[in-house]
């Protein structure tokens, strides 16, 4: 095999091979840029910043309220639910626009028109369980 290749072919080979490795030392050239600019970035408030502990930063912080009882608390899980479902909705317009400049495009009409029927129609699917299970009522 190696007399069959000309040493034009070798030649083209390495060019080739040395290209292909070029683009990945860019890669780890920025890769190792960035490593370092967090290194020093990181280094410099180390060095930069006061060291004074007292009693008072230590204890632990939450919205000004000092800590006061047990650290365990009761959550209301139907405010999750509803943030749950406002990024659900969220998301979905957010699938309107893209949908919407398809539609536009010639062709494409009745497809997408379809297809933006089925995805409203399985939000409705979602949004009427969501209402059986009583999650849309406010307690």
């Amino acid at each position: 095999m190696r007399e069959t290749l000309g040493d034009s072919t070798v030649a083209a080979a390495n060019v080739i091979a040395a290209g292909y490795f070029r683009s990945y030392s860019v890669v780890g050239l920025l890769a190792l840029v960035g490593v370092l600019f967090v290194a020093v970035a990181f280094g410099a408030g180390r060095l930069l910043r006061p060291v004074v502990p007292t009693p008072e930063k230590l204890l632990t912080y939450e919205c000004g309220v000092d800590p006061v009882g047990e650290g365990w608390a009761h959550t209301q899980v139907r405010y999750y639910v509803y943030a749950f479902l406002y990024v659900i909705f969220a998301v979905d317009s957010i699938f309107l626009f893209p949908w919407a400049t398809v539609f536009a495009a010639p062709g494409y009409g009745a497809t997408t028109l379809v297809e933006m029927f089925v995805f409203l129609g399985f939000l409705a699917v979602g949004l009427l369980y969501a209402y059986k299970k009583g999650v849309l009522t406010w307690t």
